[in-house]
């Protein structure tokens, strides 16, 4: 809740920030006023303004920190999978600063990118402060960045959602709790720096008829197929600023001439431009200002982002999904369905929003939350989940993805629970142990093993008793060989510390165990008299247990096939 109160803060600073340099760079005026650069009067001057502004952030970038570059949501997901979820400290001054520059000069981004990283960082830098467990560090990272975009946009429930299926990958009460309580905070501070209203509000929807919701299934289907294009076209762009013979430092400058070049014939482009999906689902654009607004938001938006500058994803997408919906439900008008335009913007947004990203109900939540229209919900459950089908068909990874698959990252596909959770000790141990006596020397014991005992052979390990028979030690043929005084006790040879588990420990608990300590099996003892050897639990047990997760995926004939298969034996 902290951590959270801090993150709404930096985003109302930082959306006071990109106000004063936009006012500076398109008005040339001290304000902290919110103003759109598309009123601008420069003329072909509107040119150089973004071109200014991505010099600067490529010097940053160059000499502060190459993290700065991109759209946040992917480096924070490769810095969870590869390094333990820590972001160096520096990343949360130069990230917000040098998204502000980058939208305050004209870039075509929003500002939710650039604080969800920064919130990302500051939890990832009070993770590295405290004494916690990468998990722990983890959830920290989660909940800033979910304070971040609930600060921005007032959507605290689909912000979960987004921690859980693009940063968590797990539902368990340890991640979902504290994630919750940031994004509570978050909106109930959000009310004081921005207001309470609707983000994006529009008209009321109504009921919407069943042909409607139907048609809304198409229409998210060719969504998410312009999801999935859109996607690989960004890291096409990237690819060909990667073949350019200049420093990269240099790229945002030549990303930001079109940029400037597309901004002059479409000053809409230019900034944030959450004012353009309002008047999407507002239905306050023509549809032919629509079409040219989407076409040129996209190259801009390429480009730029393509060249590695600062800035974001979600708005861009909404601002193309939303133009696309449109158009979609205009040609449909056209062959005589009748889909409303503003509905269909919205559904649109939603349906590039679950396409691109693969966080599904966090796009729907989300288009909820942003225009408190709960009668869209079927519209938008219909149109994401064939957006999110559709994309899944036409391309393997999401452009939060792409990036550090390239890298030779593995991403998570899905948040399935360690079936070893589900699993105690007491269901796969062994009750075929063996026991020798702790006086017994190390020369004895490797005598009985050479000559194939079965009391002492069928094991690698041995647990060692007292005279009543209690439990004082293991002693594994590893210790043998490397004994270098034979005439030793077992006792004398057993490690000091001797770990054991308990019947209702989960399996994946005691694995974690077996890991941190570089072990390879446990006696199983009764936690009341810890004495009380009950079994034992090897490699070859918790393999076992793998086993019996793995039967949960096995086919099982049905009905349907016994009865063929009666039918064909009778023939």
């Amino acid at each position: 809740m902290l951590l959270a109160t801090v993150t709404t803060g930096v985003a109302w600073a930082l959306v006071q920030l990109i106000s004063l340099i936009t006012n500076l760079a398109f008005y040339q005026r001290w304000s902290f006023h919110e103003v759109s650069p598309a009123e601008n009067s420069l003329g072909p001057v509107v040119i150089i303004v973004p071109v200014i502004g991505a010099v600067i952030i490529g010097l940053m970038a160059r000499f502060g920190s190459k993290a700065i570059r991109g759209h946040g949501i992917p480096e924070a997901m490769e810095q969870i999978l590869t390094n333990r979820s820590r972001i160096p400290a520096r990343v949360t001054v130069l990230k917000p600063l040098s998204a502000a520059i980058s939208i305050g000069t004209g870039g075509p981004f929003g500002a939710e990118g650039p604080i969800i990283a920064t919130g990302g960082a500051l939890g990832s830098v009070v993770g590295q402060m405290l004494s916690v467990t990468g998990s722990e560090r983890k959830v920290l990272l989660a909940a800033g960045a979910a304070a971040g975009m609930t600060a921005i946009f007032g959507s605290p429930i689909s912000a979960v959602l987004l921690a859980i299926e693009l940063l968590l990958f797990e539902y368990s009460a340890r991640s979902v709790i504290p994630v919750a309580l940031a994004c509570a905070t978050a909106a109930a501070l959000r009310v004081q720096c921005f207001g309470s209203g609707a983000v994006f509000a529009m008209p009321d929807v109504p009921v919407l008829p069943t042909q409607q919701v139907l048609a809304f299934v198409v229409l998210g289907g060719v969504v998410g197929m312009a999801a999935a294009w859109v996607s690989r076209a960004v890291y096409w762009v990237e690819d060909q600023f990667e073949k350019l013979p200049i420093h990269w430092m240099w790229w945002p400058a030549l990303g930001a001439v079109a940029v400037g070049g597309i901004g002059y014939f479409a000053p809409r482009t230019l900034g944030v431009g959450y004012n353009n999906i309002q008047d999407m689902v507002g239905q306050a654009l023509p549809v032919s200002l629509v079409a040219w607004l989407c076409g040129m938001k996209l190259v801009s938006w390429l480009i730029s982002l393509g060249s590695g500058t600062s800035g974001g994803t979600l708005a861009p997408l909404l601002t193309i999904g939303a133009g696309l919906g449109t158009l979609l439900a205009f040609g449909a008008q056209g062959l005589g369905l009748d889909l409303p335009l503003g509905i269909s913007a919205l559904v649109g947004m939603a349906a590039m929003f679950a396409g691109a990203s693969r966080a599904l109900l966090a796009s729907i939540v989300f288009a909820f939350e942003t225009t408190q229209q709960p009668h869209a919900l079927p519209a938008l459950l219909a149109g994401g989940t064939a957006a999110y089908l559709a994309s899944h068909f036409f391309s393997l990874h999401s452009i939060m993805t792409e990036k550090i698959t390239r890298r030779g990252v593995a991403v998570p596909q899905t948040y399935l629970p360690n079936p070893l959770q589900n699993l105690n000790v007491k269901d796969v141990m062994s009750d075929d142990f063996q026991t020798v006596p702790e006086t017994l020397t190390a020369a004895e014991l490797g005598a009985r093993v050479a000559a194939g005992d079965p009391a002492v052979s069928r094991r690698q390990a041995c647990l060692l008793v007292d005279t009543e028979g209690r439990l004082t030690g293991i002693v594994t043929r590893g210790d043998l060989v490397r004994c270098e005084k034979p005439a030793k006790t077992l006792k004398e040879l057993a490690p000091e510390i001797l770990h054991t588990a308990f019947p209702e420990e989960s399996v994946a608990t005691v694995q974690a165990r077996l890991i941190r300590y570089n072990i390879g099996r446990l006696p199983v003892v009764d936690p009341a008299e810890p004495g009380c050897i009950l079994g034992y639990l090897g490699r070859a047990e918790i393999l076992a247990a793998h086993t019996v997760a793995a039967d949960e995926e096995v086919h099982e004939a049905g009905w349907l096939a016994q009865w063929h298969s009666r039918r064909q034996q009778k023939v």
